[in-house]
């Protein structure tokens, strides 16, 4: 890691940059995920037991984000789109950012041990572990397959959710962990098919750096391919139904499709029309992932198998 570059006459920290390192947009899918998890398990859970275990959950999503740009603020100094985060932009201190990460780590982990049970704590704890190092301080800067493993971290919300309910693993929370886990790649690598340069100038080993663009069309097209049988086996577990799987198989058409679509893309012309069809995979991999969720709670709702 890189000293952290401070630019004179920088403003002030302000409450919001500090709600910025906790990546709350990144927050907002796991508490989404996690709740899913938890609400979906085959073990009520008083309601306010429930909120504080959501809501410790983030607060450890959010502590990984917040030590994740203390890491990785030399590349966001560099890539477009991360140079405005608090660290790079000067108004947040590097060491401030870990004291946040590291606080807020122990009290998320703490609180849902009290709040849940122990294992799911566990099960916390070794989330923020995996995103701040195996991922954020080794995976992201050594391999190309970055994305893939260090993905996990982003799939076990809805597993920590579910144990915070029954107090273990099962079937469910595997495939639930497992669409999120093999939607990450195509998910991301969408991105960096028009977000190459920054990668690129950061000198992160994303794949469309170190094996092109080709590459990264045809692993993005292999995964939409090897996700579609997770998310409908999942719809034919005890947390599944009709609803869920008519909203799986035609949303796993779509994301085929547009794997398809991005795989048989001429370069030159992505490259005339702005990315125009990879743009719209991206869009359509948020959607994927919001709705599948969601309809495990329609599901839930209108009564499973």
């Amino acid at each position: 890691m890189a000293e952290t570059q401070i630019y004179e006459g920088a403003p002030e920290a302000e409450f919001r940059d500090y709600v910025a390192l906790l990546k709350p947009r990144v927050m907002s899918l796991v508490v989404f995920t996690a709740f899913v998890g938890l609400f979906v398990a085959p073990v009520d859970v008083h309601p306010f037991i429930a909120f504080c275990a959501v809501l410790f959950i983030a607060l450890g999503g959010g502590a990984s984000g917040a030590l994740n740009m203390w890491y990785d603020a030399d590349i966001d100094a560099v890539m477009k789109r991360t140079q405005s985060r608090p660290i790079p932009a000067g108004r947040v201190q590097g060491n401030e950012a870990l004291a946040v990460g590291l606080t807020l780590s122990g009290f998320a982990v703490m609180m849902l041990g009290l709040a849940a049970n122990w294992f799911a704590a566990g099960f916390l704890a070794f989330t923020i572990f995996f995103y701040a190092v195996v991922y954020t301080m080794w995976l992201k800067r050594w391999t190309p397959q970055n994305i893939v493993i260090g993905g996990a971290a982003g799939a076990f919300p809805p597993m920590i959710g579910w144990a915070c309910a029954t107090g273990g693993i099962s079937i469910e929370s595997l495939l639930m962990f497992a669409v999120i886990f093999f939607w990450t790649p195509p998910h991301f690598w969408a991105l960096a098919l028009f977000m190459k340069e920054d990668y690129h100038k950061a000198g992160v080993p994303m794949l469309t750096v170190t094996h092109g663009r080709a590459a990264t069309r045809r692993h993005i097209f292999a995964y939409t391919l090897v996700l579609a049988p997770f998310s409908i086996w999942l719809g034919l577990t005890s947390i599944g139904g009709p609803i869920y799987l008519a909203v799986s198989v035609v949303l796993n058409l779509l994301f085929i499709m547009g794997g398809w679509n991005v795989l048989r893309r001429d370069e030159d012309v992505a490259v005339a029309d702005g990315y125009a069809v990879e743009r719209r995979v991206f869009k359509l991999s948020l959607y994927y992932l919001f709705l599948h969720f969601m309809a495990l709670l329609v599901q839930h709702w209108a009564g499973a198998w």
